[in-house]
């Protein structure tokens, strides 16, 4: 069973992959670009060592993904502790999943920037945001608009409904991404985009 995110452990972790990633990045930092270069300096036999300063980018932005990782998923689950006690497991659940996707994406293109460096850099990023922004423009809007079902809770669980062209079901399940509902007609299951939800009439029965 997955340990629960709390407040203080979600914080806690975020402050020492922070701390983590402060000192590991500074500490590469000072071995490629002044330790490897003052032995280069003292001891030309070893001249060789300039080598590994060539992989010292691909280092940093490898080092970069996997502490930037563990910190956006910190941040995500500091806002779940903090959602979950008022709204629940779902509609916490569905911050998290957004605000990972979010700070992925974030994540990529700043690495992407920061590796090509100034003006370019920054033209890359925006690339690389404008991309993963696309990329992920169905799965966002999805999330997003379930966060509003989770948040208003137009309809809640058990509720005989109309909604998105079903009628006369019965609401089983609200989610990030999908609502799911049975048929009281033949008792199929049928999952709703929480996008075709928003925007349209819900009629409400009653209870089952």
């Amino acid at each position: 069973m997955a340990e629960k995110d709390t407040f203080g452990g979600a914080l806690t972790k975020l402050v020492i992959y922070v701390v983590i990633a402060v000192a590991v990045l500074g500490i590469l930092n000072w071995v490629f670009y002044y330790f490897i270069p003052e032995i280069i300096a003292k001891y030309p036999s070893l001249r060789s060592l300039a080598m590994i300063v060539d992989f010292a980018p691909y280092i940093f932005v490898i080092v970069a993904l996997i502490v930037g990782w563990l910190i956006i998923s910190s941040i995500a689950s500091l806002f779940y502790a903090i959602t979950e006690p008022k709204y629940g497991i779902s509609t916490a659940s569905a911050l998290k999943n957004m605000i990972k996707i979010l700070g992925l994406g974030g994540l990529f293109a700043a690495i992407a920037g920061g590796v090509a460096g100034g003006t370019a850099g920054v033209a890359l990023g925006g690339f690389i945001g404008l991309v993963v922004g696309f990329a992920t423009q169905q799965v966002l809007g999805q999330a997003i608009a379930g966060m509003f079902l989770l948040l208003a809770r137009p309809f809640n669980i058990g509720d005989n409904v109309d909604l998105a062209g079903e009628s006369d079901v019965i609401v089983k399940e609200i989610g990030a991404l999908f609502t799911k509902v049975e048929r009281k007609s033949d008792s199929n299951t049928v999952l709703i985009p929480s996008t075709m939800i928003i925007g349209q009439k819900i009629v409400i029965r009653g209870k089952k």
